[in-house]
């Protein structure tokens, strides 16, 4: 037996998450549930985070929690349960599993079957933004290699494990070449290791409107975090409805479960809610923690429940769909449908699916690291870059030299065009003299004689080679 932890969450949340356990108990399931209390409750009691320290153990200690959705409300500098669960129990995967369930449920697109397996703890959601100069803010995109090994390793695993042909990765390194590159090249070196999984790469933005217009082409597709965000909800929508889509966050250690639709307030406690997406987060939970074959049965029966026409009010359709039903209705359907399968649709078989064990990330041997120079970033309010480097030039000693002036990334000196328009926020790159030895030394020496000149600096970012080679990037246009 499993023991799982359970929120009802707030809206609608009570509703589908007594259908689902109903649901699932009925097939079977081997699971004890304690439940605990998060959401609007907790937050307009005073709790900023919406979960109390006490549910926070018990989650801990049973490592699985099926979470109805919950309101978070507006302003007051309230946080959203999801980011934070996510990052404090080290959820790094989201596996959203986006398939067409047509003629049952109106598509454009009847053969679509993918998989979207996110990274969920790092990229720009790290959150770490700051306001440099009066007129540019930044925000840090972080990408690390166990965060890559993790998140595509499990990519690959998951399509070993339900069957899956193929594993496709969407990046953006033909710009991002250090993040984004870093996410391709480790996808590369595990891809090696399933030669039985066809793999590819699709650059973000041809293959987000590949997969918009012609998704039959993908199976499992892994990306970073942001971009997974923005298409998994893009790719549950155009199955035919958000509604009907669960999700699984997956650590190392703990798991969580739920639908990626909101609580919906106006619908509760009508008995109208469709109890679908958190229903799929369980059936994903069952799978996790190797009750396959409950799985199946629940999974079977509810796409029976669907093909016979049997819909709550969202996929209602004349001409289509039988039986209008209500939440508490649906469940009995999908339990009456028990031991059944579906005729169109296609059966899935999790029966001998086993709980999914990935390996610990194991560091590598560190590589030989050198610094190189030392990027100075200044606030100007100028709008010459030749005036600017008259400027940082006075900062130039015998061991570090201005070598080039950027603004937004694009190079504006030496050499730059008079059109490029630039903003107040300025990346002044020091190089060592004649390839001379340079330390950090040298960097608090040019802090130290930009202060004496009156030049804001705003930050430094070192300029690093590992095992001989550059790990920055150049200015565009150099």
């Amino acid at each position: 037996m499993t023991n799982i932890t359970i929120a009802k969450g707030d809206g609608i949340g009570p509703e589908i998450m007594d259908a689902t356990i109903k649901i699932i108990m009925a097939a079977g399931a081997d699971i004890s549930i304690d439940e605990i209390e998060v959401g609007e409750k907790v937050y307009l009691a005073g709790n900023l985070a919406g979960i109390a320290k006490e549910s926070w153990d018990i989650i801990r200690r049973n490592k699985i929690f099926l979470k109805a959705p919950i309101t978070t409300p507006q302003g007051g500098g309230y946080k959203s349960l999801n980011v934070t669960t996510r990052k404090f129990l080290g959820l790094y995967s989201n596996v959203r599993p986006c398939m067409s369930l047509h003629p049952f449920v109106k598509t454009k697109h009847p053969d679509m079957d993918i998989v979207i397996i996110r990274e969920n703890e790092e990229d720009l959601y790290a959150g770490i933004e700051h306001q440099q100069t009066d007129e540019v803010v930044q925000c840090l995109k972080l990408i690390s290699r166990p965060g890559c090994e993790k998140i595509v390793r499990y990519a690959f695993e998951y399509a070993k494990q339900y069957g899956r042909k193929k594993v496709t990765c969407f990046t953006k390194d033909n710009i991002m070449k250090q993040t984004d590159g870093l996410f391709h090249q480790v996808f590369d070196e595990i891809a090696s290791e399933y030669p039985g999984i066809e793999n590819e790469h699709w650059i973000i933005d041809i293959g987000a409107a590949k997969m918009a217009d012609t998704p039959e082409i993908f199976d499992v597709i892994v990306m970073p975090n942001l971009y997974g965000d923005v298409l998994s909800d893009v790719a549950a929508q155009i199955t035919g409805s958000v509604g009907l889509a669960g999700s699984a966050n997956i650590g190392e250690q703990c798991a969580m479960f739920e639908a990626i639709h909101g609580s919906a307030p106006r619908r509760a406690n009508q008995d109208l809610a469709n109890p679908s997406g958190l229903l799929q987060g369980a059936v994903m939970m069952l799978n996790h923690i190797g009750q396959g074959a409950i799985a199946e049965k629940v999974q079977n029966a509810w796409l029976k429940t669907l093909e016979d026409g049997i819909h709550t009010y969202d996929i209602y359709n004349e001409g289509i769909s039988k039986l209008l039903v209500g939440t508490k209705a649906f469940a009995e359907a999908v339990i009456n449908n028990l031991g059944q399968k579906p005729a169109l649709l296609k059966p899935v078989q999790f029966d001998k699916n086993s709980a999914l064990v990935l390996p610990t990330y194991k560091r590598q041997k560190p590589k030989n690291k050198e610094l190189n120079g030392v990027d100075v970033f200044v606030h100007w309010s100028g709008s010459n870059p030749d005036e600017l480097a008259a400027v940082i030039n006075q900062l130039n000693s015998a061991d570090a030299e201005l070598t080039m002036i950027t603004n937004r990334g694009i190079k504006v000196w030496p050499e730059g065009f008079e059109e490029t328009f630039c903003t107040d926020h300025w990346r002044c790159r020091f190089k060592p003299v004649n390839g001379n030895a340079f330390n950090k030394t040298h960097i608090i020496e040019l802090l130290g004689n930009a202060i004496d000149k009156n030049i804001d600096t705003i930050k430094t970012e070192n300029l690093y080679s590992f095992d001989g080679k550059p790990a920055f990037s150049l200015g565009q246009g150099q």
